[in-house]
């Protein structure tokens, strides 16, 4: 019982950690995919918030937060670069797609 009780736990964590918004610092181009050659689906204003379901590894990208390869799901088939949202962190801060 206690096992699948810790799982739960974990579980809950997972989903608080992907349920945290974070600020966009720039205005950014929304891509299907993790990479400026995928389409551009979209736009997000510097000033709003998104939602990072998971982050997975793309294209190497200098933004106005740095150098990074993590790209941030925020949508089904929406992705960003890291480097334009503030996450408080240079590594991931959701669960891996």
């Amino acid at each position: 019982m206690a096992e699948a009780e810790a799982v739960v736990a974990a579980e809950a964590v997972v989903e608080e950690a992907a349920a945290r918004t974070y600020a966009v610092v720039a205005d950014v181009n929304v891509r299907s995919g993790p990479g400026t050659s995928y389409e551009k689906v979209g736009r997000v204003k510097a000033g709003s918030r998104v939602t990072i379901s998971c982050q997975r590894p793309g294209e190497t990208v200098t933004g106005p937060t740095g150098t990074s390869k993590i790209w941030d799901r925020i949508g089904s088939g929406r992705y960003v670069s890291d480097t334009y949202v503030r996450t408080g962190s240079n590594g991931y801060v959701a669960p891996r797609c």
